[in-house]
């Protein structure tokens, strides 16, 4: 289970990760733009940056989007088979479940996770008080200097520091340019080439793309691809400044032999390099005049906007990135239930309470996940209003979880109050077609076909599910009619999805009462291959890692079943009279339970869910291996037969 210094911990891990791949993506720019100029290659590294700044804001603010293909996958390998028969008649359930309040981990997990949250930020904190220090330092050096004369440009003011130090330039707003008191003793030509690099500075914006990029690198201080970044900015934007100075007229040889006076002769503090920019840094001096005195290189310059709107290009990459996460199918419960909620509700973030949610019903604390859904909604009333779209959402999804334990009842209420906030939007469909189930377990065939019609106009992608209820209800008193409803919805549905295969099999089963058996055959044998092909996507329940599992032979014995929870009919399967077999691999851990459940071959209507709901509460005697519990794979089939 984890806590909030497990989320924030998880959440820090996928901002590395990304931060990894725009990384990885500006050197691949970089390298497939390196012949052209300095400037544009300046212009990469800060785009990067600025990436970098965006990605942990909108990671842990935006709700996430699972990245599809991303969840391991489990072989289904046969240790036993163990077949079951559900009855189709209604279970009653009581209208609420007792849930026990989580068991916190050792004070010695709890430190080790609570020490990982603070390594991160800590760190960049100490690396922002270095900045500020720095900050702070050259803001003092330049409110004690001394206003100099400038023939370049009278917009930037020039000040004369403590002989010895190395020109500099500093300053958001109104930038200044920092000169050694032994500036009076240089030729006219150094003044003016010395100027003419920090006045290139002024003019690129650098002072302020310099901190921002300070910044990126002191939140990703861990990362030794950060530092390389660092590197190659610094590089390509000194070499930019240069080649604005040769644009101005200098000539390169004169040029770089004062660059190796004033590197060789003047000293740049550390603490400033965190806040402003110094001329000549000699680990990058080498290189910086090879590129002066190479020809044929390109020196093209780019506008002071360019870094701008690089930027901001960034930012737009940088968010359909940051809301992407890897669908590893694991559930985790919150530990603090309520330190969650209120982090959530600081952050507005509502995708954080539904994924533990989503958990908490994986391992059937219902009214935990309740809570945490009703917490859910109302951040969703609070950042876009009770009538919005956003709210009709929330309030589907504590229909499903009602529906889930059988509350029925009360799910129908939800799904009513969604559907009048929805009105006739798309995502109104859904549950339109579960009040229309609802209504026909009711007997009420005139409602059903209403909410069903309903739904068939909302949205083009529900509107196959919405005809083939609709040829259910029709399929004894108007065949022709139903038959016809079959086809036009298999038109309209993928045919490659599950609920293109759920129509085959049920239109397959209207055909073999109506002399159509050839091709019955043909659509089951249709639906069997659609369902094999999405096995690789399936419904996963994945509770807990673990290190170590077996398959049976070669030492290892097999779990046996000592007792079983009969699964239950769903109620939209029990309308429709659907009947099927749900194959789900498991790993059967050394305390007997089932955990890391994958459907490899589902049906419809909800009878997956059911399956795993059921599985999850089965008892086993363990494997073994040399006489102790091991963890096996095994795979059970759960069959659902209407008595």
């Amino acid at each position: 289970m984890l806590g909030w210094n497990d989320w924030i911990l998880s959440a820090l891990a996928g901002v590395a990760l990304k931060s990894v791949m725009v990384l990885g993506l500006a050197w691949l720019v970089a390298i497939l733009l390196r012949r052209h100029s300095a400037a544009r290659r300046s212009l990469v590294w800060t785009a990067a940056f600025a990436a970098l700044l965006v990605l942990p804001i909108a990671s842990l603010s935006l709700p996430g989007v699972p990245l599809p293909g991303s969840s391991g996958l489990l072989r289904p390998v046969t240790v036993f088979v163990t077949t079951v028969a559900a009855s189709p008649a209604r279970v009653a359930t009581s209208g609420s479940t007792t849930v026990a309040a989580p068991v916190a981990g050792s004070a010695r997990q709890a430190d080790w996770r609570l020490w990982l949250v603070l390594l991160w930020p800590g760190g960049a904190a100490l690396g922002l008080l270095q900045m500020l220090a720095g900050w702070i330092a050259v803001w003092r050096v330049r409110k004690e200097a001394k206003p100099l004369p400038g023939d370049i440009d009278d917009t930037v003011e020039i000040l004369e520091t403590r002989s010895g130090s190395m020109p500099m330039t500093f300053g958001w707003f109104r930038p200044a340019i920092l000169l050694p008191a032994d500036a009076s003793q240089w030729t006219e030509e150094r003044r003016r080439l010395v100027l003419l690099h920090e006045l290139a500075h002024v003019r690129r914006g650098d002072a302020v793309t310099h901190l921002f990029a300070r910044a990126a690198l002191n939140l990703y201080w861990w990362n030794p691809l950060a530092w390389m970044a660092w590197r190659e900015f610094v590089k390509e934007r000194e070499r930019a400044a240069d080649d604005l100075v040769l644009a101005a007229g200098a000539c390169a040889s004169n040029y770089a032999g004062h660059l190796l006076d004033i590197a060789r002769g003047l000293k740049s503090a550390p603490a400033a390099g965190w806040a402003a920019i110094a001329m000549a840094r000699r680990s990058q001096l080498e290189g910086r005049l090879v590129a002066l005195l190479e020809s044929g290189v390109n020196r093209t310059p780019s506008r002071r906007a360019s870094a701008w709107l690089a930027a901001l290009a960034a930012v737009l990459i940088a968010l359909p990135l940051a809301i992407l996460h890897a669908d590893d199918g694991v559930q985790v419960m919150p530990a603090d239930v309520d330190a969650t909620i209120r982090a959530a509700a600081s952050a507005k973030n509502h995708q954080m309470l539904e994924d533990a949610a989503q958990a908490s019903a994986a391992f059937l604390k219902y009214d935990l996940a309740r809570k945490l859904l009703d917490a859910s909604l109302a951040i969703r009333a609070d950042v876009a209003g009770d009538r919005s779209v956003e709210y009709g959402i929330g309030l589907i999804k504590i229909g499903d979880l009602e529906r889930s334990r059988n509350n029925l009842s009360d799910a129908e209420a939800f799904y009513t109050k969604a559907v009048s906030v929805l009105g006739n939007r798309p995502e109104a469909a859904r549950p339109l077609i579960d009040l229309g189930t609802a209504a026909l377990t009711r007997k009420e065939p005139g409602q059903a076909l209403a909410y069903f019609q309903r739904a068939q106009a909302a949205d083009p992608a529900h509107a196959g599910v919405a005809m083939m209820w609709m040829a259910m209800m029709g399929a004894q008193d108007h065949p022709q009619e139903a038959e016809s409803l079959y086809r036009g919805a298999l038109a309209t549905e993928d045919p490659n999805s599950a609920e293109a295969a759920t129509t085959m099999e049920v239109f397959a089963n209207f055909l073999e009462k109506h002399g159509g058996t050839d091709e019955a055959v043909s659509l089951r044998g249709q639906a069997s291959a659609v369902r094999k092909a999405l096995g690789a996507h399936a419904l996963v329940i994945r509770q807990a890692s673990t290190a170590d599992v077996y398959r049976v032979g070669s030492g290892v014995t097999p779990p046996s079943l000592i007792d079983k929870v009969e699964p239950e009919y769903s109620e939209e399967a029990r309308a429709a009279k659907y009947q099927g077999t749900v194959v789900v691999v498991v790993e059967i851990g050394p305390d007997g339970i089932a955990r890391n459940m994958k459907v490899t071959r589902g049906l419809g209507f909800g009878l997956d869910e059911k399956a795993l709901q059921a599985i999850s509460q089965w008892h086993f005697k363990p494997g073994s291996k040399d006489g102790e519990p091991v963890t096996v794979m095994a795979m059970i089939e759960v069959n659902f037969r209407l008595l």
